[in-house]
């Protein structure tokens, strides 16, 4: 057979780049490979076309920067800080920015990536971006934490913009940080740039409606999924681990639904009372006391019983991997609603399938923030804001067609929630690649 030239034939489908090995439970504690498991089995399940898997698959930027400022008591530290584009071809990139001892670049990678499938479920012109600063807001004073966000802000003036990359609040930031941002952006560019952020203050250009949009879509996507399921809204027993922005505004809006919440947990511990939690009375005690340790309605319970809780919805609203292999087998809710980011391990979710668990993954269940963080975003380009009946009326209208949309294609393919957010949301990108085409 001399003279003769073997010819590979190149792969036609992601299926074929993937393996039919490939293990998709491995490092399931990574966030970054977490979410690359899920999106793996979308794409096989897609036949996603191979160049197009491997753009997806990659961040479009990885930054890591120096941070140095001079603490209060005159000495220089330098702190790490990341910013990741993942995507953008449907937009500018959207994401918030994190201020935590625990950021790695691995977390920031997953939670742009996560941004990505988010803004495409509730198809929003956005791509996906995410950000973070290695320290602990709690041992900084409020001076050296604007010092903190202004050097990370200046160091990064390149990447951000209304038209490229738009930050928001995400743990241990806020309204103020965002604040900061804005201003130091404004500063360099020479004029007011209220787009290059959201979830500002409303007298900066911010938006109703903002703070509680996350507990909001989390509370109108529950009440669609127990409207499918057949499950009345009166006399549901809820539990809520988190009982921070998310999780406490869910809780009172699913209250206000006829649901009755009987756990909630936070840092401090949990709580909890079989007659139900009255959450307003839980939210104003966490305002005087930062915490529901000691709240005199409801008995304090292990944190970690709120998981198991014999409840009918769980809200997982405070951080990653809170649900995993581990624990799943314990979980008894018929209906689990993700708003935090990342908080079932994809371990879990063959665990919670198996059991006939009804999953709204959380780049459905959790897009709220995102949604009206898009509104404000609008009225800030327009310079007109919008009532806060008409945000809500609209972000209402979002997340019900979402939830619709996910529902249709988990029907047709015969796939859980999350796998079916994820074709939806991958199909959309790749639809916008296809059509853009490479840059050569």
């Amino acid at each position: 057979m001399s003279g003769t030239t073997e010819v590979k034939q190149k792969p036609r489908t992601a299926k074929d780049i993937i393996g039919p090995d490939k293990d998709p439970h491995l490092d399931e504690d990574n966030p970054f490979e977490a979410m690359m498991a899920r999106f793996d089995h979308a794409a096989e399940l897609l036949d996603l076309d191979p160049g197009i898997y491997r753009v997806l698959r990659m961040p479009e930027k990885q930054m890591i920067v120096a941070v140095p400022i001079q603490l209060d008591n005159a000495e220089v530290e330098v702190f790490t800080g990341y910013r990741v584009v993942h995507n953008t071809a449907r937009g500018p990139g959207k994401g918030g920015i994190r201020f935590d001892m625990r950021v790695t670049l691995d977390e920031v990678k997953a939670l742009a990536a996560w941004m990505t499938w988010k803004c495409a479920v509730v198809n929003i012109p956005f791509g996906g971006a995410k950000g973070g600063v290695i320290c602990d807001p709690a041992n900084l004073s409020i001076s050296e934490l604007e010092r903190i966000t202004r050097r990370y802000t200046a160091a990064l003036l390149d990447v951000l913009g209304p038209e490229s990359d738009i930050p928001a609040p995400d743990v241990n930031t806020n309204e103020r940080v965002m604040a900061w941002i804005m201003d130091t952006y404004s500063m360099h560019q020479g004029h007011p740039v209220t787009a290059v952020v959201t979830g500002k203050p409303i007298e900066m250009g911010g938006s109703l409606g903002r703070r509680e949009a996350t507990g909001r879509g989390c509370m109108i996507a529950t009440r669609e999924a127990l409207k499918y399921l057949g499950l009345p809204l009166r006399g549901t027993k809820a539990a809520v681990q988190g009982f921070g922005n998310v999780g406490s505004i869910a809780a009172a809006l699913l209250e206000r639904e006829g649901l009755t919440v009987v756990a909630a947990s936070d840092i401090s511990g949990a709580i909890y009372n079989p007659n139900g939690i009255y959450v307003e009375d839980a939210i104003a005690w966490v305002r005087e006391h930062r915490y529901l340790a000691g709240y005199p309605g409801a008995e304090e319970v292990p944190a970690e019983q709120v998981i198991t809780m014999d409840v009918d919805v769980l809200l997982p609203a405070a951080v990653e991997n809170a649900i995993t292999r581990k624990n799943a087998k314990d979980v008894r809710a018929k209906v689990i609603c993700e708003g935090a980011n990342g908080p079932t391990t994809p371990g879990a979710d063959r665990v919670l399938e198996e059991k006939g668990v009804f999953v709204i993954p959380d780049i459905l269940a959790n897009a709220g923030g995102v949604t009206v963080s898009y509104f404000e975003w609008v009225q800030d380009r327009m310079g007109y804001f919008w009532e806060e009946t008409m945000i809500n009326e609209r972000l209402e209208g979002v997340i019900t067609r979402s939830f619709l949309d996910v529902m249709s294609v988990a029907e047709r393919h015969s796939v859980n929630m999350r796998i079916a957010a994820y074709m939806l949301a991958i199909e959309r990108v790749a639809a916008v690649h296809r059509l853009r085409g490479l840059y050569a």
